[in-house]
């Protein structure tokens, strides 16, 4: 039997925000922060549209690092709010290094790549080889 998904809500990212950025989070639009957060819940006919934890995860980093919804803090935010989502869901991320984060995210910073191919570098990020 497989455990439900556990999924971050808008408050458990502003939280996160909060600790990581400060108080108030520098939100410059609260409707594309709430999007990216519900990203990873999209369904279509019942199923979920993204079909593993890899894939949720690379939506819910994709859309926060990408929509730009704070003034400042964006790649932060939106990796510590990947991993949260990760752990919480019993995918752990203590075995990556500082610098394998900061260049994967940057990389999605500043590549813009799609979704699949920040789905393909994290799941190899994560799984063993």
């Amino acid at each position: 039997m497989t455990r439900p998904l556990r999924f971050l809500e808008i408050d458990d990212v502003l939280n996160l925000g909060r600790r990581l950025l400060g108080d108030p989070v520098p939100v410059r639009d609260m409707g594309l922060l709430n999007s990216a957060v519900l990203r990873p819940q999209t369904t279509f006919g019942g199923e979920y549209a993204y079909r593993n934890i890899y894939e949720m995860a690379g939506a819910l980093l994709q859309s926060i690092v990408g929509n730009h919804a704070l003034i400042d803090g964006n790649k932060r935010l939106g990796w510590l709010s990947t991993a949260v989502f990760l752990e919480i869901n019993g995918v752990s991320v203590s075995h990556l290094t500082n610098d394998q984060v900061y260049d994967f995210v940057l990389w999605v910073a500043a590549t813009s790549p799609s979704h699949g191919a920040i789905t393909e570098r994290l799941t190899s990020l994560l799984t063993p080889t």
